[in-house]
């Protein structure tokens, strides 16, 4: 939307859950006087544009081409939506091969733009009394957090480490995981407050500012990503920007971001990420190289500018 402002455009953001069907959508582009729309996610935000009045494009989310495209109504839909968008945006090559091996005659209005990151960590953060709200020790000096960021719905498998996670807290009590994001499913985030109750050592954190979250971010030992399936990980592109190393599940969309050793840790289950996690914590060496890679991959594949040129020219076909 920033992008979008400051080429002076008048931008208004709406939730896609908010509404029920394209007629909703229709009557408020109408009312409000909208010009052209974009779509995040091409089936929860796509299907709303079908048939719609104003010319729009489309953003892949990640789960729409990685997992509602196994459904045989939603490909439908995808795909009617997809024929009429003016242009779609995939984060990856990767997600662009996948939906247009799913649409060919799509290939041609496929954009794939990468996420841009710009980080803004708040200077009056509070660590402590961060620290202290999750009932977490503050003796900071042995303290080893790690950060789980993801919104609480299935496809980010938040309860994916906890187990794994909490034995090992038994066995060294400096390690900490905190789970943060907002309430997207508010059935499955009862389960993990249940879970999490349970655990010792894993913490379900009120959600913050993003200012405070990327000051958070930098105090942590580790960002951390568990998920199913994932488009771009914003959250790992921030770590990186941040200096923070990132441990993340060895999935198609964190693996076209984090090359193995070199840029971040990928793992395949939570052994494999409690091995890897104390293997980081005990080779300071490692760490360093690992970030300083990670902070010039970002620097160099997710220009925040670049992204804004993209976003306005693409706006311009609309």
């Amino acid at each position: 939307r920033n992008h979008l402002h400051a080429a002076g455009h008048i931008c208004v953001l709406k939730d896609a859950f908010m509404y029920e069907s394209p007629t909703e959508i229709a009557n408020l582009t109408s009312t409000e006087k909208f010009n052209a729309a974009l779509a995040i996610h091409l089936y929860k935000g796509g299907r709303l544009l079908q048939g719609s009045r104003i010319p729009f494009g489309i953003i892949f989310g990640g789960t729409d081409v990685n997992e509602d495209i196994k459904c045989e109504e939603k490909h439908r839909v995808m795909g009617a939506v997809l024929r009429e968008a003016r242009f779609a945006v995939a984060f990856t090559v990767k997600m662009k091969e996948l939906a247009a091996a799913e649409w060919p005659d799509a290939r041609k209005k496929i954009y794939v733009q990468t996420q841009g990151i710009k980080t803004t960590p708040s200077e009056t953060f509070d660590w402590y009394r961060f620290l202290q709200n999750a009932d977490i020790p503050t003796d900071t000096g042995s303290l080893h957090m790690f950060l789980l960021i993801c919104g609480l719905r299935r496809v980010k498998d938040p309860l994916y480490l906890v187990d794994a996670f909490s034995d090992w807290h038994r066995k060294d009590p400096s390690v900490h995981l905190g789970i943060i994001g907002p309430a997207v499913d508010p059935l499955f985030t009862s389960e993990v407050k249940e879970k999490v109750k349970r655990t010792p050592g894993v913490h379900l954190l009120q959600e913050i500012p993003q200012d405070d979250l990327h000051a958070a971010m930098k105090k942590c030992f580790a960002v951390v990503n568990s998920s199913i399936s994932e488009g771009m990980s914003a959250a790992i592109l921030e770590a990186m920007d941040l200096d923070i190393p990132v441990l993340a599940r060895n999935i198609p969309g964190n693996a076209a971001i984090i090359k193995h050793k070199e840029t971040g840790l990928l793992f395949s289950d939570p052994q494999e990420f409690v091995v890897l996690s104390k293997s980081l914590m005990n080779d300071p060496i490692m760490e360093r190289e690992i970030v300083t890679r990670a902070k010039d991959y970002v620097k160099k594949h997710h220009s925040w500018e670049s992204e804004r040129k993209a976003y306005q020219n693409l706006v311009l076909r609309l």
